[in-house]
């Protein structure tokens, strides 16, 4: 299930993320300490449903149904509202639920939200060239391969190469209907 992140996630949260170093690797920098958690509730689930209409950032969790155990995160940052109606997508799993299919489910059920709840026409997620799993992630669930940024973002304490992938509302709706 996908679900606004909670301070009560604290404990699993960080446990995830310390579980999950290798997994992350280069590929992000999830919050690690109880004071960054706080900020990242604060900035993501927090702040945004004062003025969801007006919101910079929206992000989720996905939880196991039954069991609630923590398996990945979707944010979405540089919300731009009006006649663009764009936003990054961000997304990690934790260690040992990856290849499970929760971060399909959980990336199908965070576009809904985007196009949805948020109204965003276009969708952006940037990946590094070499995480495969991420860009198959991607892929399968519509978005298109629009470029190539070298030197995007700095992670790790190096500037890495990122693939840049869209997916535009049309094509989400069109890819609904083919799947119902």
């Amino acid at each position: 299930m996908l679900r606004l992140p909670r301070r009560s996630d604290e404990a699993a949260f960080l446990a995830g993320v310390a579980a999950s170093r290798k997994l992350h690797a280069t590929w992000v920098r999830p919050p690690s300490s109880p004071a960054t958690f706080r900020t990242f509730v604060k900035r993501y689930a927090t702040d945004p449903l004062r003025d969801l209409d007006h919101a910079r950032q929206v992000g989720f969790v996905i939880a196991e149904r039954g069991t609630n155990a923590l398996a990945g995160v979707f944010n979405f940052s540089e919300i731009i509202h009006g006649p663009l109606q764009s936003a990054f997508l961000g997304y990690f799993a934790f260690a040992g639920m990856e290849g499970r299919g929760f971060m399909r489910e959980g990336m199908t059920l965070a576009l809904d939200q985007g196009f949805g709840v948020l109204g965003l026409h276009r969708i952006e997620v940037n990946i590094q060239p070499a995480n495969t799993r991420s860009l198959a992630l991607a892929e399968a669930v519509g978005f298109k391969q629009e470029g190539y940024s070298p030197r995007y973002l700095k992670l790790a304490g190096r500037w890495r190469d990122h693939l840049r992938y869209a997916l535009l509302v049309e094509d989400w709706r069109a890819a609904k209907r083919r799947r119902t």
